[in-house]
């Protein structure tokens, strides 16, 4: 019984810290792209 808890805990941390990844991931491509629109516009395209 410890041990199926144990194991559950262990994927509910798993499923979280993979979720929070997707999302920084995400804001990061954000970033990225408004970076780069800040660089055409500022080089006159």
């Amino acid at each position: 019984m410890i041990r199926k808890m144990a194991a559950a805990v262990v994927m509910f941390l798993f499923c979280l810290s993979a979720l929070s990844g997707c999302n920084t991931v995400h804001g990061l491509g954000k970033d990225i792209e408004s970076g780069g629109k800040a660089i055409e516009k500022s080089s006159g395209k």
